[in-house]
């Protein structure tokens, strides 16, 4: 990419993208934030152009630098890939696998891969952030991330998923609540309770709502929340309610002493599945990683179906 623009310029370029702060990535790197801002200002310099504007809280990109992003993320990921195969043409998996997980899997999963991978390939460094489940489709399609363990809506895995179980879907309300007291509940009877959801957009929500015309039932969402430990906060300390996975909801019952009621009439399953960035390719490293995934998910107990 010319002049003395050179692939860790770049790399830091798409670094600042996404932590929004010069002295954040002077500090991931291990070096000053007047060097970062040198080699911005040089690729600022080589094309003529402004890639960021500062705000109170860091920067942020231009329009220019936003239609350039995903360009140099391509890029990178062509030429890690590029090295990687290089590498990998000796047989041994290497490099980067980008990982990105909803909150309410990865404790219980990720420990266990992430101990398998440095135990059988030491040379995989395997990088894995958390999020809602848009946020990581927004991750897979823009090419932020190679695998994302994720809800579905069904089994219908046209996308090149790798399906792993279907889980059920739990009333997750305060200790000793007389309406969670039971092992299951109707999904009737959720009709004008105070729940706590996650926020719009979601798929998640679209799906709850298509039931609820069904079924004849209002769902009355008091607080909206992407964050799994201020949902179950609030249903200990506001005598509200959540509607949540199996991983979730035990988790809560442990930690919180939150009681559970597994929801029928319907019951609401999600399917629990490892999708792949439709920008990526499948390196060694990355198939290595979701055979694990694989692995571990088939050796988990079950999602309390």
């Amino acid at each position: 990419m010319g002049g003395d623009v050179n692939y860790l310029t770049w790399k830091t370029f798409i670094d600042v993208c996404e932590l929004g702060s010069l002295s954040k990535v002077a500090a991931m790197w291990g070096t000053s934030q007047p060097q970062i801002s040198r080699q911005i200002k040089a690729i600022e310099e080589e094309f003529n152009c402004q890639l960021f504007v500062r705000t109170g809280r860091g920067v942020e990109l231009t329009d220019m630098g936003r239609r350039l992003e995903p360009e140099i993320r391509r890029w990178l990921q062509h030429t890690e890939q590029l090295e990687n195969n290089i590498r990998n043409s000796s047989g041994l998996p290497i490099g980067k696998v980008k990982l990105a997980v909803l909150p309410s899997t990865a404790a219980p999963w990720l420990s266990e891969v992430y101990r398998l991978s440095k135990e059988r390939y030491p040379d995989i460094q395997l990088e894995v952030r958390e999020a809602q489940g848009n946020q990581l489709e927004s991750w897979l399609e823009e090419g932020r991330v190679d695998l994302a363990l994720l809800f579905r809506h069904s089994e219908d895995n046209r996308s090149g998923d790798l399906y792993l179980r279907d889980t059920a879907t739990f009333l997750v309300g305060p200790p000793n609540s007389p309406i969670t007291a039971h092992p299951t509940i109707e999904f009737s009877q959720l009709d004008g309770l105070p729940l706590t959801m996650f926020c719009r957009p979601s798929s998640w929500r679209d799906r709850l709502d298509v039931l609820a015309r069904r079924y004849d039932v209002t769902l009355n969402v008091v607080l909206e929340a992407d964050s799994l430990s201020l949902q179950t906060h609030a249903v200990k300390s506001n005598d509200c309610y959540a509607m949540l996975g199996a991983y979730a909801s035990e988790a809560a019952k442990k930690s919180l002493g939150l009681s559970m009621s597994r929801i029928i009439a319907p019951g609401i399953k999600r399917y629990l599945a490892l999708a792949m960035s439709p920008h990526g390719q499948m390196t060694l490293a990355i198939k290595k990683i979701r055979e694990l995934v694989k692995e571990v998910a088939d050796k988990c107990p079950p999602g309390f179906e």
